[in-house]
C-alpha cells in the first residue's frame, strides 16, 4: 500500500533528516515509526502526503507514484490525524468533520449522513457534541473529532503524528483502546509516528526504529523488536525491560492448559486472545492465585506461569 524506496530527506543547510529510507507498509497495517527527537520519523511520515519533499527516492501510494499526482488530490485520499485534533478553533465539530467531505463537492444531505455516522464511529453523540466548539470539549473528545474527521472521506490511508501526545495518561490508554477497536473495523493502513516506545508496541502491527539522522536501524513485528533487537542502538532505545514488555505482545497458549475451574468472585478472567502480560497480572491479583482464561474455562495458577513464560521465550 506505502511504498519508499531509497528515500532521503536534505536540506540546503546539508541537514540529513532522512537517509536512504526503504520502507513498505502492506494494506491494512499500523506501521509505528518510532524513535528520539531528531531522528526523522515526522519527515518521513510527512513525505507520505507531500507536506515534505524527497529530496531523491520514490514514494508510491496504492501503486502510484505520488511525485505524478496533483499534491491537493493526493491529501485528500490521505486521513491525517495530529495532536489535540488539529481542529479549526471557529468551526462547530459537525463543520470540522466534514472538511473533506465540502471539499470532494459531496451534496449536504451526504455529508450531514457522513458526519454523523462517524460520529458515532468514535463514541460522540451527534446530537450531544454535533454543535459544540473545540473549546468546549476535552482533550480526549478534540482527538476523537480529529479521527473521525481524518475517516470521514473515507480514506485508504490515515497518518497520525503523535495523536495521543497531548491528554494525560489514562485518557492516553483509553484513546489507544479506542483506536484499535475502530482499526478493527474500518482497516486503514496507518503511519503512526510516537516517541513513546511503549504506545508503538501497542499500536503498531509493525515498528520502524530510527535514529539521529535519519537512520532505520529495524523494522519488524513488536515481538521481533523486543526479542531480537537488531543492534545497541535497538536494544537500549526499547529498554532494559523489554522481555517484561514482550508479555504484552506474547499471545497465550491454551494448550498448555488442562484444568478448568468455574467462574467466581475471586478468580478473574482473562479472554483466550489476551496476553501473557494480562494474564500475569490477574494471577498475581487474583485472592486465590487463579486467571480463568475464557471462554474454554481453562485454571492458571501461579505454578502454570512458567511453563507459559519459557515458551513465550525467543
Amino acid at each position: 500500500m506505502i511504498s519508499l524506496q531509497d528515500v532521503t530527506k536534505q536540506y540546503p543547510d546539508g541537514t540529513v533528516a532522512v537517509h536512504d529510507l526503504t520502507l513498505e507498509v502492506d494494506e491494512g497495517v499500523i506501521c509505528a515509526l518510532v524513535g528520539p527527537s531528531g531522528c526523522g520519523k515526522t519527515t518521513t511520515m510527512r513525505m507520505v502526503n507531500r507536506l515534505i519533499e524527497p529530496t531523491s527516492g520514490t514514494i508510491q501510494v496504492a501503486g502510484e507514484d505520488i511525485t505524478g499526482l496533483d499534491v491537493q488530490e493526493l491529501r485528500r485520499r490521505i486521513g491525517y490525524v495530529i495532536q489535540s485534533g488539529g481542529l479549526f478553533p471557529h468551526y462547530t465539530v459537525r463543520r470540522n468533520v466534514a472538511t473533506v467531505c465540502r471539499l470532494l463537492g459531496w451534496d449536504k444531505g451526504r455529508i450531514a449522513a457522513r458526519v454523523d455516522e462517524m460520529l458515532d464511529l468514535v463514541d460522540l453523540a451527534p446530537d450531544t457534541f454535533g454543535d459544540r466548539y473545540p473549546h468546549q470539549l476535552s482533550g480526549g473528545q478534540r482527538q476523537r473529532v480529529g479521527v473521525a474527521r481524518a475517516l470521514a472521506a473515507d480514506p485508504p490511508v490515515l497518518l497520525m503524528d503523535e495523536p495521543f501526545s497531548a491528554v494525560d495518561p489514562i485518557a492516553r490508554g483509553l484513546l489507544q483502546d479506542e483506536f484499535l477497536a475502530l482499526h478493527a473495523r474500518v482497516r486503514k493502513t496507518v503511519v503512526l509516528v510516537t516517541h513513546d516506545i511503549d504506545e508503538a508496541i501497542k499500536l503498531g502491527d509493525r515498528i520502524a526504529v530510527m535514529k539521529q539522522g535519519g537512520y532505520l536501524e529495524q523494522y519488524d513485528r513488536p515481538a521481533a523488536v523486543l526479542g531480537f533487537p537488531a543492534n545497541d542502538f535497538v536494544a537500549d532505545f526499547v529498554g532494559s525491560d523489554r522481555a517484561v514488555k514482550r508479555l504484552r505482545v506474547s499471545p497465550i497458549d491454551v494448550s498448555t492448559l488442562s484444568q478448568t475451574v468455574p467462574a467466581g468472585p475471586d478468580v478473574i478472567e482473562v479472554p483466550a486472545d489476551g496476553s501473557l502480560y494480562a494474564l500475569l497480572a490477574a494471577v498475581l491479583q487474583s485472592p486465590t492465585s487463579t486467571a480463568r482464561v475464557t471462554p474454554g474455562g481453562q485454571a492458571v495458577r501461579l505454578p502454570d506461569i512458567d511453563p507459559l513464560l519459557r515458551a513465550a521465550r525467543p
